[in-house]
Parts: C-alpha cells; sequence; structure tokens
C-alpha cells in the first residue's frame, strides 16, 4: 500500500472526527439554546444512561474486527458473522437497557423514559454502522467515512437549528424534547443507511451464522468487553447515578451533562493515538525489538494531550462553557454550574490518559488479570463512593468521585505497565513537558479575566489553537519526532490509523 494511499486516508479519519466534535459542539449549544435545564437535564440523563449499555452491546468486537477481517482469507463470512454477533448482543443489551428504564419507579412520570427509548435508537445504528467501518478501514477507504458520519451530524445539526431559527427557546414542552432525540436517532439511521450503501459497492453484505465462528470471535473479544466495561462503569455511571439517587437529577446532569460531553471528547483523542500505536507496539514486541522509545515518544504525547485538557478546562471553564451553553448554566456565589463541573473534571481528564497508556501497555503483553482486577476494584470503589458523594453533594461528588478513582487507576496501572515494559523516558522530555505546561497555564490564567463576552471567548479560543503549536515548536518537539527512527514510528502510527 503507497504511503500516499496511507496518508490519504489517515487525513480523511482526523478530518471526519474534527469536523464530528465541531458539529457536536453546535448540537450542545443549540440543545441549551432550546430545552429549560430539566429537559436539558433528562437529554443528558438518556444518553448518559444508555452509554453503559452501548458499551456492553459492543463487547469489544471493535477492538478485533479490522484483525479479523483484514487476516482472514475469507473475509465476506469473518464480516457476516460479525455483523450477526453485534446484532444480536445490540438487541439484548438495548433490550435490557428499555426494559429496566421503564421499570425504575423513580423515573415514573418523568420525560427520561420515553427519552431513553427514543435515543436507544442512536447506539443501535451507530453499533451496526461502526461495523462496516472495518471495511472502509481495510480498504483503505476511509473518505466514505467522512462522508456517512459528517453528513449525519450536518442532518442532525440542521434539524436542530431549524428549532432554533423558529423562535424555541427554554422551551418546557416534552415535544421539543423528544424532536431532539428524534433528530440523533435520525442522523444515526442515515449514518448506517450510508455505510452500508458505500460498503456494498466494495465488499458482499451477507450475515453469517455460523455458531463455531460466532462463539471464537465472541472468546477473543471478550477480555477487551470486560475492560471496557469497567472503563463505561467507573466514567460514565455517574449521570445514571445521579439521575437515580437524586430528586433534582434533571437539574444536576443539565449542568453535569455538558461538561461531561466535553471530557468523553477529550477521552477519544488519547484513544485514537493508543489505538494506532498499539499494532505497532505489539509487532515490535513479537519480534523482539526494543520499544522503549516507541513507548516513551507515545507517553510524551499523552502527558502533553492531557496538559492541554487539564488546563484549559481548569482555567478557562467559564467561558468555555458560557461559549457552549448559556448562562443560565453558569455557577453562581451560592450554587455550583457547569463550568464548575468542567473545572473539576480537569485532573480526570489528566490522568485518564495515564491511565489508557497503562492500559494499553498491559494489553500488547496480555497482562490481563492484573489489568482487570484493578478496573474491578476501581469499579467498586467509584460505585461506593458516588453513592455517598452524590447523595450529598450532587454532581460535585460525582467528579470528587472520579478523581480519586482516575488516581488509583493511574498510581497502581502505571507502574505494572512500566515493569512489564520498560520505557524510556529522558529528563528533557519531563523538562518539556513541564515548561510546556507551565507557560500554557500562565498563558491561559492571564487572559481568562479578559473573556467575558461570546465575542471575546471565540477571538480566545482561536488564538490559543494557533499559539499551541507555535509553543510546541519553540520547545522542539518537532525535533523529537523529525528523524531516526521516530520518522518511522509515525509512519507506521499514520498507518495503523486509517487501517
Amino acid at each position: 500500500m503507497s504511503t500516499r494511499k496511507i496518508a490519504t486516508s489517515t487525513l480523511w479519519q482526523i478530518g471526519s472526527q474534527l469536523t464530528m466534535a465541531a458539529l457536536s459542539v453546535i448540537s450542545v449549544k443549540f440543545i441549551a439554546i432550546g430545552l429549560s435545564k430539566e429537559l436539558a437535564g433528562a437529554y443528558n440523563s438518556a444518553y448518559g444512561y444508555l452509554q453503559l449499555f452501548a458499551i456492553l452491546a459492543d463487547f469489544g468486537l471493535y477492538a478485533v474486527s479490522v484483525r479479523e477481517v483484514s487476516s482472514s482469507k475469507n473475509s465476506e463470512r469473518i464480516l457476516g458473522s460479525l455483523i450477526v454477533l453485534r446484532s444480536i448482543i445490540a438487541v439484548l443489551s438495548l433490550g435490557s437497557a428499555l426494559v429496566i428504564a421503564w421499570i425504575v419507579p423513580a423515573w415514573h412520570g418523568t420525560p427520561l423514559q420515553i427519552g431513553i427509548t427514543i435515543a436507544a435508537f442512536v447506539p443501535f445504528f451507530t453499533l451496526l454502522a461502526g461495523v462496516l467501518r472495518t471495511v472502509f478501514q481495510v480498504q483503505y477507504k476511509m473518505h466514505l467515512v467522512f462522508i456517512a458520519e459528517v453528513t449525519q451530524r450536518v442532518i442532525t445539526a440542521s434539524l436542530m437549528a431549524g428549532v432554533i431559527l423558529l423562535g424555541i427557546r427554554l422551551s418546557t414542552d416534552v415535544r421539543v424534547y423528544q424532536y431532539f432525540l428524534a433528530v440523533g436517532a435520525f442522523g444515526a439511521v442515515v449514518l448506517f443507511i450510508l455505510s452500508v450503501f458505500f460498503a456494498m459497492r466494495i465488499t458482499v453484505i451477507r450475515p453469517c451464522f455460523d455458531r463455531i465462528l460466532l462463539a471464537s470471535l465472541l472468546r477473543k473479544a471478550m477480555p477487551y468487553g470486560i475492560a471496557f466495561l469497567c472503563i463505561a462503569l467507573y466514567r460514565q455511571f455517574d449521570l445514571t447515578l445521579i439521575a437515580l439517587l437524586r430528586d433534582d437529577f434533571a437539574i444536576q446532569n443539565a449542568e453535569y451533562g455538558f461538561a461531561s460531553r466535553i471530557a468523553e471528547m477529550t477521552y477519544i483523542i488519547p484513544t485514537f493515538l493508543l489505538n494506532s500505536t498499539l499494532p505497532v507496539l505489539a509487532d515490535r514486541h513479537d519480534r523482539g525489538e526494543k520499544t522503549d522509545a516507541l513507548l516513551g515518544k507515545t507517553l510524551f504525547l499523552i502527558l502533553l494531550l492531557g496538559s492541554l485538557a487539564a488546563a484549559f478546562s481548569i482555567l478557562w471553564a467559564r467561558p468555555l462553557m458560557g461559549l457552549l451553553t448559556t448562562e443560565a448554566y453558569l455557577s453562581t456565589s451560592g450554587s455550583p454550574g457547569a463550568d464548575t463541573a468542567l473545572a473539576l473534571l480537569g485532573i480526570p481528564m489528566f490522568l485518564n490518559g495515564i491511565v489508557l497508556f497503562s492500559f494499553y501497555t498491559l494489553l500488547t503483553k496480555h497482562v490481563w488479570r492484573r489489568l482487570v482486577s484493578r478496573m474491578m476494584i476501581a469499579v467498586v470503589l467509584s460505585l461506593g463512593l458516588n453513592f455517598f458523594l452524590i447523595t450529598r453533594f450532587g454532581f460535585v461528588g460525582a467528579t470528587i468521585t472520579s478523581t480519586i478513582v482516575h488516581f488509583f487507576l493511574a498510581a497502581t496501572l502505571l507502574p505494572a505497565a512500566i515493569r512489564v515494559l520498560p520505557i524510556s523516558f529522558p529528563a528533557s522530555y519531563a523538562v518539556r513537558w513541564a515548561l510546556f505546561t507551565l507557560v500554557l497555564s500562565v498563558a491561559l490564567l492571564f487572559t481568562a479575566p479578559f473573556l467575558t463576552t461570546t465575542t471575546s471567548s471565540v477571538v480566545g479560543a482561536i488564538v490559543a489553537l494557533l499559539s499551541v503549536p507555535i509553543l510546541g515548536f519553540l520547545l522542539g518537539f518537532h525535533r523529537m519526532f523529525s528523524m531516526g527512527r521516530a520518522s518511522e514510528d509515525i509512519a507506521q502510527i499514520c498507518s495503523n490509523c486509517s487501517n
């Protein structure tokens, strides 16, 4: 496969993620403008509740799908089996989610039950489309994914914008709430239809029910599924616990839900990097080559991404949430708000990268027991602390729990990862990372008081985005990845981004 085709496919995937993130931010703004805080809270609660079941429905299948399809001589049969297996698990998982939602006494008479029912179409069709994404990755046709995903988000954002253009503001009408959810469901259906259409032009799509093959795929995916389920429980279940434990859950999740969505966006970036790095790492390890330098550079990048997310979330929490929501969602002298939640989530955002780095390093050595045991402890710790703290402090308690759990995982998993696969992390890396974090933090702290209007916040965000790579250049980051084996590392990782 030519380097040009690999690079092009990679750029399409990066472009898709960036465009979808931008359109998601716009959609968040429309929801904050169009719905009352109570209905916005129900909206966030519905998707927060379904996240856990969506992770369960995936059950690690995506982690093994590309490898199985690309390496098999009968890829059509593998793909057909994956479609069947994904469909069965998705129906069982999301079906269970709906049954539970309709029997929870605390949710009777609230908009949450019908909201969950409508929103369930989003993970269902997104998961089915995700299986077909494998075809585009293997064939280096990621521009088709770009078209499908961006079309979905454009349609969703446009239909939401139509409501805002009609003059609807802070609506307490449940029908408007249901409309916003239905728009998301319709977008997921469009994504699935476009994915099927494009995939059929590349390969034969034929569901295959082979019990032996299905069992084999399930066994291979199971370790990933258990680990990702643990991540979902300690990282995403707090919105549901707030909805179960607090009578004022709608207001709580209105403020916390939007901050959580921003946090989830920051969690995706290190995951994307590590998904691309893992095959290179595993290949070199299997061939007996040294991996310490690659691991060191990867950890350096993870720390940079974590510093970026934490610094902006903590120091620019109010202007950022002011852009994404409205004044009604921001904190006052007497009560916390969405900006409080974003600032408190800054530390977990930073620590999450270290946890994921350790997670993927342990995957390379297949150290499942050590990894899963610590994650299960984290789940128990998260549930216990959340039951206690959410009841008393609402979403503030949830952010405290998240910080404690992430500290625990980072402190226990990173040493374990370094023991099984040593890393090379020179003092110069630490110094450059510390300088980058210090200069960025001072700049954000100094400029934050000036970001008091929408215009100033937008200008500030643009200037910041342009200044960050300049700061990296001045600190010599480009020299760390531009010579020798570092260049080969980047080429291989870029290949896996689209592969």
